[in-house]
């Protein structure tokens, strides 16, 4: 028996309760793991309280990233009492997911957890520093370096920009932080390295197709007109990483960006990424965060606070992460 946060959704209605299941009643698949720690993101926040057409069955269990150690496998690449962490696949959208004290998925979906690294700081980092990661090497990948100039993080007070931030900022970059919190400017600048905080109604609003160049290259996780004034803001041959839509699917932009100032937007998707960049994302994440940093960034709940946790980061109430301990 094992508890676990279920959604259902039939003639009751759509709701979300913390349930007691059999072992049973897991999904058949070839790893069976005892979850230590889980995340509260965005989109579980969206599927707990039914605020997003995110759970594509019935019933659930949320919760699209989780740690935990191997208590059987038919894997051939893992075996009882090693460490895993998954992010990703579908998790806590078509397949179970980590907000339980058990969890059953497929070991081809599973990386190890990095020597050094404990359970708490990987779901610590998380789907948001994971993306946050994947953001950064796509733009090393276009040859962004610190030298090339300053870059913006956009939604830079939420997980993934919180990690953005940080790790653009060990990286030696300097970093322009967007947020609309005026009451995380000290945090953004004294706690994860933030040169600058710039307040995010200057890009919110529909802007022009090109504008001055300020920015080497960005990481967007907000969509929309956002997204559009970055890019109309990016200096000749940078770089922008897209991997999220806070404020919209709509990209109300033009080609101008890209054929008059060579400008790249690079697309990041963190859930179907392929298994070696995982492993390289998580060695670098496991090299370059910082255990006292992340604690600063992180709040710790009990799995029987987690719906509690949904609606405040909905309310926008949450800074940094909020991580969920599934055995408690």
């Amino acid at each position: 028996m094992f508890k676990a946060l279920v959604i259902d959704n039939d003639e009751q209605g759509y709701r979300t309760t913390l349930k007691t299941l059999d072992d049973a009643q897991l999904p058949e698949q070839d790893v069976t793991l005892n979850v230590r720690y889980s995340t509260l993101n965005y989109k579980d926040a969206l599927a707990i309280l039914n605020k997003g057409p995110i759970v594509r069955q019935f019933p659930l269990v949320p919760g699209i990233d989780f740690v935990g150690d191997v208590l059987a496998s038919d894997h051939p690449q893992w075996e009882k009492n090693t460490s895993a962490i998954l992010t990703g696949w579908g998790v806590g959208e078509k397949h179970w997911g980590g907000l339980a004290q058990k969890a059953r998925v497929s070991g081809d979906w599973l990386v190890p957890l990095p020597a050094g690294l404990s359970a708490q700081h990987a779901m610590a980092i998380g789907t948001a520093g994971f993306t946050a990661m994947l953001c950064v090497m796509a733009l090393e990948r276009q040859g962004i370096t610190p030298e090339r100039g300053p870059v913006l993080v956009t939604g830079a007070s939420g997980g993934v920009g919180s990690f953005s931030v940080s790790l653009l900022a060990r990286l030696g970059f300097e970093v322009i932080a967007a947020s609309g919190r005026a009451s995380d400017e000290q945090y953004l600048i004294e706690t994860l390295g933030a040169a600058q905080v710039l307040d995010r109604s200057e890009l919110s609003q529909p802007g022009k197709p090109l504008a001055k160049e300020r920015w080497a290259a960005a990481i967007d996780s907000v969509g929309s007109h956002t997204l559009s004034n970055v890019l109309a803001g990016i200096q000749r041959d940078g770089v922008v990483a897209a991997c999220g839509m806070a404020q919209g699917l709509d990209l109300p932009t033009s080609v101008a960006p890209f054929i008059l100032r060579g400008v790249t937007l690079a697309g990041v998707d963190s859930v179907m990424c392929p298994l070696a960049r995982r492993e390289q994302a998580w060695q670098r994440l496991a090299e370059l965060t910082d255990g006292a940093l992340l604690d600063k960034m992180t709040q710790v709940i009990p799995l029987s606070e987690a719906v509690k946790g949904a609606e405040d980061l909905l309310a926008g109430k949450v800074r940094g992460r909020l991580i969920v301990d599934c055995q408690r």
